[in-house]
């Protein structure tokens, strides 16, 4: 028994016309000798009936303290209903399916509502229906306590659903459709000559992804990456074969370049970010430590940090400013605090012990007037602080300056 699981996001379920798109993808998988699992997120994105966002937002605009227990059961409902009508979709189109909720898939979580971790999946239930030759169609996003409770993934938890699914199921691959036809070297609506990765690495997409590349939850491809089950991203809207996710010692029968001869993967950013510089006295050291402890405890989340002797630099979200001003203020540090700011990194498993990246990261963005306000590394990325104004400008020339549109 081959399975494969198939994930769609919300634009390739919003319409009859796209959902007919999915069932030929299903009936691709069946025809190829698969047992497929269907995955499906809430119908279409934030102002459509059924799109997360407005179940949000419908809730709170009622009462802005509903409980995050019960908004968790609000939210449930967008995937409910998507996976009822793809389920009608398939079986009218002669395709015996059946809706599963995430509970009902085997999904155990913790209850920390709105952000729940998976504990463990039960896929008896799953397995008994594909032996019974029937397609079940999960929600996405959410599962279920211990005490019977609804709970949900945290953003882009369907695509952690499909992953979790997949491994649990051993599957063959999984497959996460979309409205783009796989991973791209850059924004495409920055860098016109970016192009679509044949294939990248677990670490490599996980580093896009957490430096602001929307392309597939980095939890999908940590718990993918537990058990080397492949992942393929790539489009409802057409036949293209998408960005293979896999090992690096792992060939595609893709003929991609290979990865590790590529320095760099693909550029990207994250904007709204604001840059804190804090002075301190070069003696007492343990005041280093209690500033981030300051901050950890109002949860506000820090990077980009720089320690150095009598200053400290690092970044938070621009929305954080203001209370972390108030606890900086309150804790007496003098500080200093500049909005407006960007991070920009680029992300390749090839550049580790690669003399000279850094240099042409560097030079990219001196030869096009960019500012550099602060940087951090890795073995795999480079990320620089710029202004906000200049990210489009700095994307292009690192694209460029690596190689990336050839």
């Amino acid at each position: 028994m081959q399975i494969i699981v198939q994930k769609f996001g919300g634009t390739s379920v919003a319409s009859a016309e796209v959902r007919s798109l999915v069932v030929k993808k299903i009936q691709g998988a069946l025809s190829n000798g698969y047992c497929p699992v269907v995955v499906v997120s809430a119908m279409g994105r934030k102002g459509d009936t059924y799109a997360t966002d407005t179940l949000i937002d419908l809730a709170l605009s009622t009462y802005p303290n509903t409980s995050l227990r019960d908004l968790d059961i609000v939210m449930c409902c967008g995937e409910i209903i998507s996976a009822g009508v793809m389920s009608a979709t398939l079986q009218a189109a002669g395709i015996d399916s059946i809706v599963l909720t995430g509970g009902q898939a085997g999904i155990v979580t913790d209850d920390n509502y709105s952000n729940s971790r998976i504990l463990k999946i039960d896929t008896s239930n799953l397995l008994k229906i594909i032996k019974n030759s029937k397609v079940p169609i999960v929600c996405g996003f959410q599962g279920i306590t211990r005490n019977g409770d609804f709970t949900t993934l945290g953003r882009g938890g369907s695509d952690t659903t499909a992953a979790a699914l997949g491994a649990a199921l051993n599957a063959e691959m999984v497959e996460i459709y979309t409205d783009v036809e796989g991973i791209m070297t850059a924004d495409p609506r920055i860098v016109s000559e970016a192009k679509i990765l044949d294939c990248i690495s677990y670490g490599e997409v996980c580093q896009l992804a957490h430096q602001g590349a929307k392309v597939i939850h980095p939890r999908a491809v940590e718990i993918a990456m537990q058990k080397n089950i492949p992942l393929v991203v790539k489009s409802t809207f057409s036949d293209a074969p998408g960005t293979l996710i896999t090992n690096t010692t792992t060939e595609s029968t893709q003929e991609p370049t290979a990865i590790t001869d590529r320095i760099a993967t693909g550029v990207t950013y994250l904007p709204n970010i604001a840059q804190i510089k804090i002075k301190l006295p070069e003696k007492e050291l343990e005041i280093e430590y209690k500033v981030f402890q300051t901050l950890a405890a109002k949860n506000i989340s820090v990077d980009l940090i720089n320690v150095h002797p009598g200053q400290i630099m690092f970044t938070i979200n621009n929305n954080e400013v203001n209370k972390a001003a108030e606890e900086l203020a309150k804790a007496g540090y003098s500080y200093e605090i500049i909005t407006g700011c960007a991070k920009i990194s680029v992300v390749g498993g090839g550049m580790r012990e690669v003399p000279g990246v850094m240099a042409s990261f560097i030079e990219a963005l001196a030869n096009n007037n960019i500012r550099i306000l602060q940087t951090v590394d890795s073995h795999n990325t480079i990320s620089a602080l710029v202004n906000e104004n200049d990210v489009h400008l700095a994307v292009c020339a690192l694209h460029e300056k690596f190689g990336l549109c050839h």
